[in-house]
């Protein structure tokens, strides 16, 4: 009796092969959605309807998608670093802690300045997902819902340093308790003795910002202090807002004894404000900060700060993305880490109590 070839077999192999040659944007074409959209459908997510998530699933299963397991993933040695800018002592803390933890654990770090790209995004996201790399660190800004969306479409784990806040929460996220930065920073001041504390914020925008100031004012009314909005001034992290800030608040009628200011460069902006006007620190102003950079170090009077782990952020980003990459329906990774206060010569009881 003639032994016919084992045709199906064959026709398995050659199926199989064929499916794995197809692509997330196939899948798309197919089912006439996006690709994030197939994204979303493939990695779990809500965030789809169900006659385009049945669309997506049917396109799925017509093209014989295989998606490549997680557990198998191919090393390429790289980790990519994103991040605004570099010209800021806070910069330079994440970068060297990222740096040190990629050589620690044999790996290169690739680094991107985007220069906060508003206007084109997508320029410098092409880059990065156009190679391949076994992770993505994202260091937060105003970018960051563009690349989020864009991020979530590449084969490689990723985790966002959230130095603003404000990501939604299925994106792994790595940042620091500003509100009991905040808080700790007033409560400081307060025990000293200062009862006119006036404070300069950050961006109205911006969490993180915003929770320093929730803090500052949670400690006034702690202590039975009223909270004075005259002693609120909006600042923008940088030097330039923390001295317009500071001469707004050496305005007023009755100028604040102390100011907490919602960056170290701003407590920078500060000291030059109140040299500028004769005012010596701390016996005429006392000055807290929040970072705990190496600027700090150099102030004269060297400066009083919450100190917020940049260093170690970047550690955990790197090691997560290499280490524990989360699988879909797995709980993202969301950490704070603790704030704390260090002391130094920027701040003593006032001079005269009010």
């Amino acid at each position: 009796m003639a032994i016919e070839p084992f045709a199906p077999s064959t026709r398995k192999r050659a199926s199989g092969k064929r499916a794995n040659r197809v692509t997330i944007a196939m899948v798309a074409r197919e089912a006439g959605v996006s690709v994030p959209t197939v994204s979303k459908v493939l990695n779990g997510r809500d965030a789809v309807g169900p006659e385009t998530r049945r669309r997506v699933q049917d396109a799925l299963n017509s093209t014989g998608y295989q998606r490549r397991a997680r557990s198998e993933p191919r090393k390429v040695g790289l980790v990519d670093f994103v991040i605004t800018e570099l010209d800021t002592a806070w910069a330079c803390e994440l970068l060297r802690g990222a740096e040190q933890e990629a050589y620690r654990l044999g790996t290169r770090l690739v680094l991107t300045v985007t220069h906060d790209r508003q206007d084109n995004p997508r320029e410098w996201l092409r880059a990065l997902t156009s190679r391949p790399t076994d992770g993505v660190v994202l260091v937060g800004s105003s970018t960051k819902h563009v690349a989020v969306t864009r991020l979530r479409t590449i084969e490689a784990p990723f985790v966002v340093i959230d130095q603003f806040g404000g990501y939604d929460p299925d994106i792994p996220t790595i940042g620091a308790t500003n509100w009991a930065g905040g808080f700790t920073a007033t409560e400081h001041l307060i025990e000293l003795g200062h009862r006119r504390i006036g404070v300069i914020t950050g961006p109205h925008d911006v969490r993180c910002s915003l929770e320093r100031l929730d803090g500052y004012r949670a400690a006034l009314r702690r202590a039975g202090l009223p909270v004075d909005e005259n002693l609120v001034q909006q600042g923008d992290f940088y030097a330039g807002g923390g001295r317009r800030g500071t001469a707004a608040l050496l305005d007023l009628a009755d100028p604040p004894t102390a100011v907490f200011a919602g960056s170290d460069q701003q407590a920078s902006g500060v000291y030059e404000e109140a040299h500028a006007r004769g005012l010596r620190i701390p016996d005429d102003l006392s000055v807290v900060g929040f970072d705990d950079t190496e600027v700090c170090e150099w102030m004269s009077p060297r400066l009083t700060t919450v100190r917020q782990p940049l260093a170690q952020m970047a550690v955990l980003a790197v090691r997560n993305v290499l280490e524990q990459a989360h699988p879909p329906g797995e709980q993202p990774l969301r950490l704070e880490l603790s704030t704390s206060l260090v002391t130094r010569e920027s701040t003593t009881p006032p001079r005269r109590r009010t």
